[in-house]
C-alpha cells in the first residue's frame, strides 16, 4: 500500500499556515494537534485522513497562492498573531482574499518592504540562509560616523559568537545631527543591523527596508499592500 504521509511541517507550509521553519516552531510550542493529540517534530500525516489543528483551528488545504508586498509601518510586529496583544502585520492585509503570513521579519520599530504569502515552500526558500538573498536598508543613525566604523560594518561584526557576513555599507547622506547609511546584507539574523550599529556605537534613529532581491518598495504608501507583478515574481523565483 502506498504511504501518503508527509512531514507535518511540510503540510502546514503547503496549506499556507506558515513557512516550514515557523511551522516547526508552532509544533515545538505544542500549538499543533493531529487527531486530537499534541504533535511533535517528526510527526507525519496523511492530509486526506488526519484531522490537524493549529491553535484549535482546523487546517484546510490551500489551493490559491498569493504573493504581495506590504509597506510595513513602525509599531507592528512581523507575526501572524501575537500573544501580547500587539498590532500584527496581518491586521494590515485582512482585505486580502486569503490568509497570508510574513516572509522573514522586520522588528517592531523598523519599517519598509515586507513580502507576504500563503506559499510556505516559497517563503522557506526565500528566507533560507543558503540562498544569500540581498536585502537593502536605509538606516538613519544619530550624529556623524567615520570611515573606520563603515569598514568595520562592511567586514563583519561579531554577534552571538559568530561574525556577520561581509556586506555593502556606504554613506548616502550626511547632516550635522545625523547620517544616512545604505546597507545591503545577505543574512536575516534577529535585529541584525541594529545590533551591528550598536556594536560600533552608532544609535539607530530609523531603519527602513527598501528592496529584496531587486524587488523595490517604490512609492507604495505606508500601511498599504499590493500583489507582486510578473517581473517581480520572476526575480524572486529565479533565486529559489
Amino acid at each position: 500500500m502506498k504511504d501518503n504521509k508527509i512531514r507535518l511541517q511540510k503540510h502546514l507550509a503547503e496549506c499556507g499556515i506558515a513557512s516550514r521553519r515557523k511551522a516547526e516552531e508552532l509544533i515545538e510550542m505544542g500549538k499543533v494537534k493531529v487527531n486530537g493529540h499534541v504533535a511533535t517534530i517528526g510527526t507525519k500525516v496523511d492530509p486526506k485522513r488526519d484531522k490537524i489543528t493549529v491553535r484549535g483551528k482546523n487546517v484546510v488545504a490551500n489551493t490559491t497562492k498569493m504573493y504581495i508586498m506590504l509597506h510595513k509601518p513602525r509599531g507592528f510586529v512581523t507575526t501572524a498573531s501575537d500573544e501580547k496583544g500587539r498590532k500584527c502585520v496581518t491586521d494590515l492585509v485582512k482585505d486580502a482574499d486569503v490568509r497570508l503570513f510574513p516572509v522573514g521579519r522586520l522588528d517592531m520599530n523598523s519599517e519598509g518592504l515586507l513580502l507576504m504569502t500563503n506559499d510556505g515552500e516559497f517563503a522557506n526558500k526565500l528566507t533560507h540562509p543558503s540562498y544569500h538573498v540581498n536585502k537593502t536598508y536605509r538606516v538613519t543613525v544619530k550624529g556623524e560616523t567615520n570611515d573606520e566604523k563603515i569598514i568595520q560594518l562592511k567586514e563583519g561584526i561579531m554577534l552571538d559568537g559568530e561574525k556577520t557576513l561581509p556586506c555593502d555599507c556606504f554613506v548616502a547622506e550626511r547632516k550635522p545631527d545625523r547620517t544616512v547609511l545604505i546597507f545591503v546584507i545577505q543574512e536575516g539574523r534577529n535585529r541584525q543591523i541594529r545590533r551591528m550599529c550598536e556594536a560600533v556605537k552608532l544609535e539607530v534613529l530609523r531603519l527602513k527596508r527598501t528592496e529584496i532581491a531587486g524587488v523595490k518598495l517604490g512609492m507604495l504608501p505606508r500601511g498599504s499592500w499590493r500583489p507582486l507583478n510578473e517581473k517581480e515574481m520572476r526575480r524572486l523565483t529565479s533565486i529559489t
